[in-house]
């Protein structure tokens, strides 16, 4: 393994952008079949967001104790080792083109935050995209005092910085996420008052088949619980954080029970000290790079889009495979066995069908239909309730970047007759900040539908990260064939 190669020279193979589970199974696994590999990632280590490494300044004793399953990450991390693939960290790739002979160029920019501007490029005959997913926020009264943090931002704060976001920290929102983060907050240390699920778990028992088939998932769930009684953490189901009280940051939250379309019961609201508030309503598949270049979307069971993939893990695309959580959020074990799958599929692809284990490769197979058939019910059983608008006031900011209100977005569907995110957004400014609606592009897609059940569109960005004019200067210089430049700009 090259670590923080700089200079990328010539083309590749295959090209993996993202080192989490799905992008260093995918990598590895066509490594060892033979193929030469670059792995593109942002961050120092290898792991995603998932297996989140504390900085070496921090001197972490034993950083395993905070994930689960860390002997497959082990794995995967000796063999990326032991290997020759290129791993470029501190590479944020901003975009992706097919070029006139059927390869592959992606163009990234460097540094620990992309803020080094060095324009790289990288070729290849072959593209897996294992970019993950980031946080789904619904927006409620409060939610912008200091002291709200995403779940899984108050997971990563734990893991990376081994820092707790306070001493009282509330839980809440939607999905099987909010056990692991309060089980893991706990643990380290902070009083958790209560976990708040919007949702309940009843649904899961519709597909009793597919709960048999997938015993691993209980037996998490057994553990996260066990972990919460021991500590004392109070699970409150069929109930949200309807509003966040202080002036400065966070003093306490009210909790109010929901009805089965999440809206909240007049009366039933309950006031809980704390001064922090874990917050998330599930992930959102992120497949900007795969949209620019114009793939197949699917609509998951929570609404959300995820890329349509075949068989064998390729986009509608020829050549641009996906794994992990691009095609939906499913967790680290379905994310690994579809990076080895999509890698075997690549080696198969580009060695003419030759050394990529059939018996494998089928058995991967039926293990990915069977996870992915669990990640289904989840993400069903989780989905946002059409009635979650009603906790908003017309005071509440939906849009952060742009600081627009919930009485902005109401006044240009009911006012001035949008019917659509994009027509909102056109009118108020709503998702045109710095996150280019990644934040907001939900709630104001649900506002948009007056039914509370709208989703974004799946719209084509050029640009999957913000990049500098200097950067889009300097593109002569990183388009040379077959060469990949590291000077600056």
């Amino acid at each position: 393994m090259t670590d923080s190669v700089p200079e990328p020279t010539g083309s590749y193979d295959l090209a993996v952008i993202g080192a989490g589970s799905a992008g260093l199974a995918g990598a590895v696994t066509a490594c060892e079949l033979g193929l030469s590999v670059a792995l593109l990632d942002s961050s120092p280590q290898p792991g995603g967001q998932f297996y989140r490494h504390p900085a070496p300044a921090l001197g972490a004793v034993r950083p395993e104790a905070l994930h689960h399953d860390w002997s497959a990450f082990s794995d995967l991390r000796r063999r990326l080792s032991a290997s020759d693939i290129a791993h470029l960290t501190g590479h944020h790739v901003w975009s992706v083109a097919r070029e006139a002979d059927g390869s592959w160029s992606v163009h990234a920019v460097t540094g620990a935050d992309g803020t080094a501007e060095r324009p790289v490029r990288v070729r290849a005959r072959a593209l897996l995209l294992a970019t993950g997913a980031y946080e789904r926020q619904l927006p409620f009264p409060g939610w912008t005092l200091p002291g709200v943090v995403g779940a899984g931002g108050a997971q990563a704060m734990l893991k990376s910085g081994l820092v707790l976001p306070g001493r009282r920290v509330v839980v809440a929102g939607s999905g099987p996420l909010l056990l692991a983060v309060a089980s893991s907050l706990a643990a380290a240390g902070a009083r958790v008052p209560a976990v708040v699920e919007a949702s309940g778990y009843a649904r899961y028992a519709r597909r009793p088949r597919v709960l048999l088939t997938n015993p691993r998932k209980a037996a998490e769930a057994l553990v996260h619980s066990a972990a919460l009684l021991r500590h004392r953490v109070r699970v409150r189901l069929r109930s949200a954080v309807t509003e966040v009280h202080g002036t400065d940051r966070v003093e306490a939250v009210t909790v109010t029970r929901l009805d089965r379309d999440w809206r909240p019961a007049r009366g039933a609201g309950r006031r809980i000290d704390c001064d922090a508030l874990a917050v998330g309503h599930g992930l959102v598949p992120q497949i900007e790079l795969a949209t620019s270049l114009g793939c197949a979307t699917r609509v998951l069971p929570d609404r959300t889009l995820g890329l349509a993939l075949d068989d064998l893990q390729e986009t509608s695309v020829r050549g641009l495979w996906a794994a992990g959580e691009a095609g939906g959020v499913g967790g680290a074990e379905l994310a690994r066995t579809e990076g080895e799958l999509a890698g075997r599929a690549v080696a198969a692809r580009l060695r003419g069908g030759r050394g990529a284990g059939a018996g494998r490769t089928a058995g991967l197979r039926r293990r990915r239909d069977r996870m992915r058939a669990f990640a289904d019910v989840m993400a069903a059983a989780h989905a946002p309730g059409p009635g979650w608008t009603a906790w908003l006031d017309d005071t509440t900011d939906v849009c952060r970047c742009e600081e627009v209100t919930a009485g902005r977005v109401r006044e240009a569907v009911a006012d001035l007759g949008a019917r659509d995110a994009r027509t909102v957004k056109l009118l108020t400014r709503a998702g045109m900040g710095w996150c280019q609606g990644r934040m907001c592009g939900t709630a104001v897609a649900c506002l948009a539908a007056r039914d509370g059940r709208g989703e974004p569109p799946a719209e084509r960005r050029p640009f999957a990260v913000p990049v500098s004019l200097a950067t889009l200067a300097a593109l002569d210089e990183t388009t040379a064939p077959g060469t990949a430049q590291n000077n600056a700009p």
